[in-house]
């Protein structure tokens, strides 16, 4: 989390009730800077971490190159918010698709609308960085993604 992003507590909240429901511990691992986050990603190996979920988030957005190249130096499989970490060689997102949401706002805006929420949600795979993880991604999630990338 970037604990100076009004949404993080929000996130915080609803990532920890779904892992509840999942029957799955959780940690909280906050990062604000880029100092921070190299911390976070050297802590990871020996802290019991099996995978680590990024929100798309404006600060980690503009860091997407150095936390997919940190996740790839440390051995540690990511889910992303956003498409583009996967393109820049994350291992999977699942979010809004930017593009459906930006021709939407279009729309609202065109019709002075005051709020929109997305609806099209895109769950991409990068098989190569799977595969440098040693991650062997079931045929079912395969069948289930909207892009894999090879």
């Amino acid at each position: 989390m970037n604990p100076s992003n009004p949404g993080a507590p929000v996130y915080a909240s609803e990532a920890s009730a779904a892992a509840t429901t999942l029957g799955i511990a959780i940690r909280v691992i906050n990062a604000s800077t880029e100092q921070e986050l190299d911390e976070v990603f050297a802590s990871l190996p020996t802290s019991g971490v099996s995978g680590l979920a990024v929100p798309a988030e404006p600060f980690f957005d503009s860091q997407r190159d150095r936390i997919v190249a940190l996740a790839a130096r440390h051995s540690v499989p990511a889910i992303y918010g956003l498409r583009e970490y996967v393109v820049a060689g994350g291992l999977m997102s699942y979010g809004t698709s930017l593009p459906d949401t930006y021709r939407r706002a279009a729309i609202y805006v065109g019709r002075d609308l005051p709020v929109m929420q997305p609806t099209k949600y895109d769950l991409v795979l990068n098989m190569k960085t799977a595969n440098a993880l040693g991650l062997n991604m079931p045929e079912q999630l395969l069948a289930l993604a909207d892009e894999v990338i090879e």
